[in-house]
């Protein structure tokens, strides 16, 4: 089965706390993620900043409408400098997320490595080819506008 992996980096007009503030915490993942895809927290409680173990459950309507639910684990953080997410339940046979903020002239460089395995096997490969890659880049584009925007 074929796992992919993407890296994106973002120079971002702030400092290393402010994008840290930002990112870690989980409410804000709504500002960053398309409205298309009516993405809301289903959590009943979450912490005000992430911590390693803790479980943040979603809804998420990625493909024509189709409402699905997603849990992901927060695996490892070091504050001011990275932290992982994992998937436990959702679309994906494998998702691993690093994200990581880095200083450097003028900001902060945010680098974010995904690794992804789709569901289904081979159909997952062609599913990935046909749609799941273009739609995850979609995504992480959007992101970085809205970083932009929000770091103005």
């Amino acid at each position: 089965m074929p796992f992919y992996q993407f890296t994106r980096t973002q120079k971002i007009p702030a400092n290393v706390k402010q994008v840290w503030d930002f990112i870690s915490r989980p409410e804000n993942l709504s500002k960053i993620t398309p409205t298309s895809m009516e993405f809301k927290m289903t959590s009943e409680q979450v912490a005000e900043t992430m911590y390693a173990g803790m479980i943040i459950t979603y809804s998420v309507k990625p493909l024509a409408g189709l409402s699905m639910q997603w849990m992901t684990e927060i695996t490892q953080v070091k504050p001011e400098y990275y932290f992982v997410d994992e998937q436990r339940v959702g679309p994906y046979k494998l998702w691993h997320h690093q994200h990581k903020i880095e200083p450097t002239e003028g900001g902060v460089l945010m680098t974010d490595i995904i690794t992804y395995m789709p569901p289904l096997g081979f159909f997952g490969a062609i599913a990935n080819s046909l749609f799941i890659r273009k739609k995850l880049h979609q995504i992480f584009d959007f992101r970085m506008k809205a970083l932009e925007e929000i770091f103005v």
